[in-house]
């Protein structure tokens, strides 16, 4: 993540997880993306029957993607994304039983965090990566003002209501990766900021 601190979340609409009645609009839209070397792509968990081949379809469409599940508040999501062979999952709040059985089950549920007492909760429970959610409304300074009471701090990915616009200050201000939500894809396509910076970065490599 240090050589691309930006991941993408994105949220299947109903069409997108019915893939039988035809083509997936987010997968198109993900595909530029792909195409310029995106890594990291979180798809926000859901219980519809349909998530699982989504996820499927996306894997096979963009098999450069680290995909991620997002919105992880359930027991039941954690299986679905282990038999996916996921990576990671992410959750919105502290939920120190769901975080219990991720560890039980070794899957890495990365926490989210808004407090400074869930701060504190997560690097006693010895987490090295949080969520910091969400991260707008705290502001970019907010993560640094912990640094002086609370001491060393674990990585921090700033998520909730952040554009690509936001990414260079988030970083900037001690965030070790930024996460864009929906402002990202619009709905006349990616955001030709963040198509231009992912072709110019990549490029480099």
């Amino acid at each position: 993540m240090s050589s691309q601190p930006v991941l993408l979340v994105v949220r299947p609409q109903e069409m997108d997880l019915n893939l039988e009645s035809g083509e997936s609009p987010l997968i198109q839209c993900l595909e530029p993306l792909h195409a310029s070397g995106l890594l990291h792509v979180e798809v926000a968990w859901s219980d519809h029957p349909g998530w699982m081949g989504f996820i499927k379809a996306l894997q096979r469409r963009c098999p450069g993607f680290l995909l991620g599940a997002a919105s992880v508040v359930h027991q039941g999501a954690l299986a679905q994304i282990r038999s996916l062979g996921l990576s990671y999952a992410m959750a919105p709040v502290w939920n120190p039983e769901l975080q219990q059985i991720a560890r039980q089950q070794g899957q890495l549920l990365v926490p989210g965090v808004f407090s400074p007492s869930e701060v504190m909760q997560a690097i006693g429970a010895d987490y090295r990566i949080v969520k910091l959610f969400p991260a707008a409304d705290l502001g970019c300074q907010y993560w640094g003002r912990l640094r002086a009471p609370l001491g060393s701090l674990p990585f921090v990915i700033a998520a909730g209501g952040l554009g690509f616009k936001d990414v260079s200050s988030w970083l900037e201000s001690g965030h070790g990766a930024v996460a864009l939500g929906r402002s990202a894809i619009q709905s006349d396509g990616v955001d030709p900021a963040l198509l231009h910076w992912l072709r110019r970065s990549t490029s480099r490599t």
